[in-house]
């Protein structure tokens, strides 16, 4: 029997996503994103693009990919989801490279730790654009070419538990959340009409190297003693679920928001 709570074990590729192609924002580094590409790749994607604001990472992160898939189709483009026009030409981007784009995640996003009494309008906004805004832009733009070329398509948000529950400093990451979350509903509800689903994932906390250097250790051991496990999620077991919401496996599901946590309360 596998030991869950301390030693999960990966969990190799079932072919879900063969055929399809996808588009990743926020994929390069060690976080979520990347194992969201990999675990595309792993499931039989034909071809995908990820994108990063920061260049000498994402290239890194496009040979990796490259090196340990084996795929030759990985495509790496720069984008700040800040900016309009660096969305349209990263989507516009992938659509050409990828023959039209089946399957968007919806990845990128910031976090800081604030007292609320203490928080500056410039940090709240820089949470909320980059977040919510940003998911907000790449979710519209990937609707409307998704429409206009008619074969249906999936968009997949990463929100996070804090849009369901409070945690002290995170009120601006919150909010963020939370509104991705009313994001995707009603977005879903819209997008039905042209076949596109549309659902996120919340995971309570992933675990990786990044965090471990950012984040107070006191704090990740509070957080993750909150968890059934007592640990916080593999970055890769946050991506099987977009992964799963992605594929035919969920092929009656949207505007729905899939907890990913082991929290006891």
């Amino acid at each position: 029997m596998k030991d869950v709570k301390n030693n999960p074990e990966y969990v190799a590729g079932h072919n879900l996503l063969a055929g399809r192609s996808v588009l990743i924002t926020a994929a390069a580094g060690a976080g979520i994103g990347f194992a969201a590409a990999k675990k595309c790749v792993e499931e039989g994607c034909r071809a995908i693009v990820i994108s990063d604001i920061h260049e000498g990472r994402l290239q890194s992160s496009v040979e990796k990919l490259q090196e340990e898939t084996g795929l030759k189709d990985v495509y790496g483009k720069v984008c700040n989801v800040v900016v309009e026009e660096d969305v349209q030409a990263l989507v516009d981007f992938a659509e050409d490279k990828l023959g039209g784009v089946d399957i968007l995640i919806n990845n990128a996003g910031l976090g800081t730790s604030k007292l609320l009494i203490e928080m500056e309008d410039e940090e709240w906004d820089k949470v909320i654009n980059v977040t919510l805004n940003g998911t907000m832009r790449m979710t519209r733009y990937m609707m409307k070419v998704m429409k206009a070329r008619g074969e249906g398509g999936v968009i997949v948000n990463n929100a996070s538990v804090l849009g369901w529950r409070a945690q002290k400093e995170q009120a601006h990451y919150a909010a963020a959340k939370a509104g991705v979350m009313a994001l995707t509903r009603c977005a879903a509800v819209e997008a039905a009409d042209f076949n596109v689903r549309i659902n996120a994932v919340a995971p309570s906390i992933a675990v990786h190297p990044m965090l471990r250097k950012s984040a107070p250790e006191d704090l990740l051991a509070e957080l993750e003693g909150k968890e059934a496990y007592g640990r916080g999620a593999e970055v890769w077991e946050v991506a099987n679920v977009m992964v799963f919401l992605a594929s035919d496996y969920s092929s009656y599901m949207t505007g729905e928001i899939v907890s990913v946590s082991s929290q006891r309360g």
